[in-house]
């Protein structure tokens, strides 16, 4: 037991002992260590240096000890023993990183900030570029099925079937297919549509808006843009943007084997209708265009000169420089100098084309 016979104790405290849950009113008693006492029963001696500032409401001192139980904590309600307390404990705030200010709180969320921004901008593409190429093509058009449902509920689920206009297509499908050696697994289609544009999904699924069919005057601008993106699904592109742009929601989902939830293919109805590749993937796609075209011996430029005429001058728009594809004037600038090596036959007859474009009519 220890002499409490020097200084007087001071004013009850609360002492939870870290044993039990039991909460005891004590007095302290200040000598060369903290003596937490109970009707003159010594429950603990607390070093002073070994004394630790604990988390507690406003105007509360609660405090803990290095050297006792884990969860033993004494709370002092009153400022005067408070500030006596503080005084002698020279490590009160030791180890507590609350207490040094909000300067660490700064630091410590601009450097999460900084990590979000490098993974977003470094770390996402690099697991997409690695991840892709690994997917099971079941997996893929399962992904493709669920992005499929949402462009034809978006758009009316209008696919464009005259027979003459489908005989006139399969038979350039066929073509494009045989000269970039693509398997059956690209299924295209026209979508009636009043946005000029044309999107490949993932697990091979390819839409060719009838507005964009609408604005074409020869086969050699449709035959490009189909094997523009033909391009994207041999390349797996869809699926590096879907992993890309779904983030940790969409890899979440490939662990869990959810396809369909978490929010990852909500950009489906949206990235994929602006087709949002990087300009690296819509570079590669145009050369993968440029080789089919050159294969069936047909000039390129057609292609270059849809697209201008569909989007027109870019170079001087004031956002053109965050655009995700190449300007469309350098596209058209390179097709332009892409000269087929020996001209082809064309690729539909003028009856044949004349059917493509009342495809949907």
């Amino acid at each position: 037991m220890s002499d409490v016979s020097g200084p007087p104790p001071l004013p009850p405290a609360v002492f939870f002992d870290g044993a039990s849950s039991r909460r005891r009113l004590v007095t302290l008693a200040l000598s060369d260590r903290l003596e937490i006492l109970q009707d003159d029963r010594t429950l603990a001696a607390w070093p002073f240096a070994d004394i630790r500032r604990a988390d507690g409401a406003p105007g509360l001192l609660r405090l803990g000890c290095v050297s006792a139980p884990a969860l033993a904590r004494l709370e002092v309600p009153d400022p005067a023993i408070a500030q006596q307390l503080a005084a002698r404990c020279s490590h009160l705030d030791a180890d507590v990183p609350q207490r040094h200010g909000v300067r660490p709180i700064v630091g410590w969320s601009l450097a999460a900030i900084v990590s979000l921004v490098l993974v977003s901008v470094y770390g996402m593409p690099l697991i997409a570029d690695r991840l892709a190429p690994l997917l099971p093509q079941a997996f893929e058009r399962r992904v493709g099925d669920v992005a499929d449902r949402q462009i034809r509920t978006l758009f009316g689920d209008k696919v464009c079937d005259r027979p003459a206009g489908q005989a006139a297509f399969a038979v350039l499908v066929e073509k494009l297919r045989a000269a970039g050696s693509i398997g059956e697994t690209v299924q295209p289609a026209v979508l009636s549509s009043e946005i000029s544009n044309a999107i490949a999904l993932p697990g091979g699924r390819v839409y060719l808006f009838s507005a964009l069919l609408d604005k074409a005057d020869n086969p050699d601008e449709i035959a490009g843009v189909l094997a523009h993106e033909f391009g994207h699904v041999a390349r797996r592109d869809n699926m590096r943007h879907l992993i890309r742009e779904g983030g940790s929601s969409f890899l979440i989902g490939l662990l869990f084997g959810d396809v369909t939830g978490s929010g990852a293919l909500i950009f489906a109805s949206r990235t994929l209708i602006n087709s949002s590749y990087s300009r690296e993937a819509e570079h590669d796609a145009d050369s993968f265009a440029i080789g089919v075209m050159h294969g069936l011996g047909r000039p390129v430029k057609p292609m270059g000169e849809l697209l201008f005429r569909v989007t027109g001058k870019q170079r001087d728009s004031s956002i053109s420089i965050l655009a995700s594809h190449p300007l469309t004037e350098d596209r058209l600038a390179r097709m332009s100098a892409e000269a087929a090596m020996s001209p082809g036959a064309p690729l539909l007859s003028a009856e044949q084309w004349q059917a493509l474009k009342a495809i949907c009519k």
